[in-house]
């Protein structure tokens, strides 16, 4: 007996009928040149250094910093050239004491070397150099990991891939990725009056050319599905009967239009109610009220749409591509430019028109808010932290805070991230965030965090460590890692503690300033001092390498892994992930700071439920803690 539906349904109820529709397919693994426009169904981390070399970021000269002290023009410095180094040639090199090497931008540091001296503060003078200003270690130098590091986030589940991203993923040698599957969609067209295009047309006898197979079928591929049209059914009620049920064992949903006779809503009455349930038939909507929704058995969902060309777009549009675009991942399509404030002031005074990279977030009353985003033009994760441009004319010398500017985006598909954040970088946080529909972290580590949080940028910011910050900020959650020296699986030298550092001849890779590991390191080597009737600069200068600082988390293991280094500063989850050995030496609190203005914000407050209920994410990971 044929279901009965005597009220109409509310476009509300329409939607959650739809929507709990199951049309989500299957995940699948593309090629990258095929990837483009497809949406990334996992996490994606670096598993290479990016750039894999300490590389000079300008043409000059290769030295070592301490060489070149005190150099300025009244009293220059000179030293030996011993050779030349090139982009993409291995150095055959190395620069000793009192000499220099010459470099072009972008080639590998030769042996030796801690520091670029940029050509135009030099002179060559009889096979010698001149040096006519001095530099400081890591001058003009690109540290291996810098764009990013192994070990770190590089995509999130649910990014959309474009040609950005696409450059990211081949820098870090990434040939295939798991995408969300398209959901394929059967499109069946009913009605003895109408005509595929192409074909002959009879006005007489009332033909005309089926615009909705066409029209929907486009639709459905903007939305992101794949459409698969079925021959044109007429009235032919066996006919329709057998293409319904030949499209539901092929597609993830069907759809048919036309046919709103008594006759054949019985045919698709019958079909869907033998092979599955017919959940709603009608909406209170204009046009497009004769609508049907239903399931034709397991894997298949089913809506039949009216047959007027413009009724049938509406329903479309209005219900069935929101749900398409949710099973494939995507956002509802928006226009190339967007209007926003500056969420900063921004100074340029350089006399030339500038293409100024920025990120686009949403402040707490949902206003555009726009900020710099510029890592460098060698750098390839600008790309993904940045959604446009905006170009800054010559006479311009700064943009004011609040100031109000077009934003090009790189492309239609941009889509702002829900929800910002910035500082230290932490698997944890890489795990909890995959949970957060998207969004965007920017590791710049816990002090340069609190510098964006003052600025009014982020929405939240986490800090490793000490977490007073000059704000009001508000703590959404919080856990504790266990960190500590981590060595080769055997620990050869014997490592116990930090003394170790001190007093053994061991090289040692720290974390980069800006870290709050970096930090929590330096507390420890002032309690140590302090033991032992020594200052904490006593101790530094005594560590070999405590100045080479390393940006991500997992990069100075990496270091010792590779055996570039006999100790590095990390966490017993990464040295246990990498097979390595660990020396604890405590525990340190990881907190997540809300921006104080953005409290009320939808992803803050859900992304503070994600901490929450994140215990799972700390109970897999070794020497974490939830707080």
């Amino acid at each position: 007996m044929r279901k009965q539906f005597r009220d109409l349904a509310s476009p509300e109820e329409a939607r959650e009928t739809i929507a709990s529709l199951e049309l989500t397919p299957e995940v699948e693994r593309v090629p990258l040149s095929d990837a483009r426009g497809r949406i990334l169904a996992e996490r994606v981390d670096a598993e290479i250094d990016v750039p894999g070399f300490d590389r000079a970021s300008m043409d000059g000269y290769a030295v070592r910093a301490r060489d070149t002290f005190g150099a300025d023009e009244a009293d220059p410095v000179e030293l030996a050239l011993a050779g030349e180094v090139h982009a993409g040639a291995e150095p055959d090199v190395e620069v000793e004491p009192g000499t220099a090497v010459e470099i072009s931008t972008g080639a590998v540091m030769p042996p030796g070397a801690d520091a670029v001296v940029i050509v135009e503060r030099t002179e060559e003078r009889d096979g010698n150099l001149v040096v006519y200003k001095a530099v400081a270690p890591g001058d003009s130098v690109m540290p291996a990991g810098t764009d990013i590091a192994a070990g770190a986030r590089a995509l999130g589940p649910g990014t959309r891939i474009t040609p950005r991203e696409i450059g990211l993923l081949s820098a870090l040698g990434i040939d295939d990725v798991p995408v969300r599957g398209a959901p394929v969609v059967g499109i069946v067209s009913t009605g003895d009056e109408l005509v595929r295009p192409g074909e002959t047309l009879r006005p007489e006898a009332g033909q005309i050319y089926d615009v909705n197979s066409y029209t929907i079928a486009a639709g459905v591929e903007e939305a992101g599905g794949v459409p698969k049209l079925y021959p044109h059914a007429g009235d032919d009620y066996d006919e329709m009967e057998r293409l319904l049920r030949e499209a539901a064992d092929e597609c993830d949903l069907v759809l048919s239009s036309g046919s709103t006779s008594a006759s054949a809503v019985d045919v698709i009455y019958r079909v869907v109610e033998e092979r599955g349930e017919l959940l709603l038939h009608g909406v209170s909507v204009k046009p497009g009220k004769p609508m049907l929704v239903g399931t034709l058995g397991e894997g298949s969902a089913y809506i039949g749409l009216p047959g007027y060309p413009v009724s049938a777009l509406t329903i479309f549009r209005t219900f069935v591509a929101p749900a398409i675009r949710d099973a494939a991942g995507r956002e509802e399509p928006q226009t190339a430019t967007v209007e926003g404030s500056m969420a900063v002031r921004e100074r340029y005074a350089e006399g030339r028109t500038r293409l100024m990279p920025v990120g686009l977030i949403a402040d707490g009353d949902g206003e555009m808010l726009v900020y710099p985003v510029d890592k460098g033009s060698g750098a390839t994760t600008s790309l993904v932290e940045a959604d446009g441009v905006v170009e800054v004319p010559a006479d311009v010398e700064y943009l004011a805070e609040g100031e109000t500017v077009t934003v090009q985006l790189f492309s239609v598909d941009v889509r702002p991230p829900a929800l910002l954040g910035v500082g230290e970088d932490d698997p944890a946080l890489s795990r909890l965030l995959d949970r957060v529909p998207s969004p965007r972290y920017l590791a710049v580590g816990s002090r340069e965090g609190l510098r964006r949080l003052r600025d009014g940028i982020p929405d939240v910011v986490v800090v490793a460590g000490d977490a007073r910050s000059d704000g009001n900020a508000v703590e959404l959650g919080s856990w504790t890692r266990e960190w500590g020296l981590v060595v080769p699986t055997d620990n050869p030298a014997g490592v116990t503690g930090l003394g170790d550092l001190v007093d053994a001849d061991l090289r040692f890779i720290n974390r980069d300033t800006n870290s709050g590991l970096r930090t929590e390191l330096g507390n420890a080597i002032a309690t140590l001092a302090d033991e032992r009737g020594q200052t904490r600069h006593e101790l530094v200068e005594a560590i070999d390498g405590f100045d080479r600082g390393m940006k991500a988390f997992e990069s100075p293991a990496r270091a010792v892994l590779a055996g570039r280094a006999d100790v590095g500063l990390g966490l017993r989850e990464t040295a246990e992930s990498l097979g390595l050995g660990f020396v604890s030496l405590g525990t340190q609190p990881v907190h997540v700071l809300g921006n104080p203005d953005r409290t009320q914000k939808e992803s803050v407050q859900q992304f503070g439920e994600i901490l929450a209920d994140g215990d799972d994410v700390f109970g897999t990971l070794s020497g974490y803690e939830s707080k």
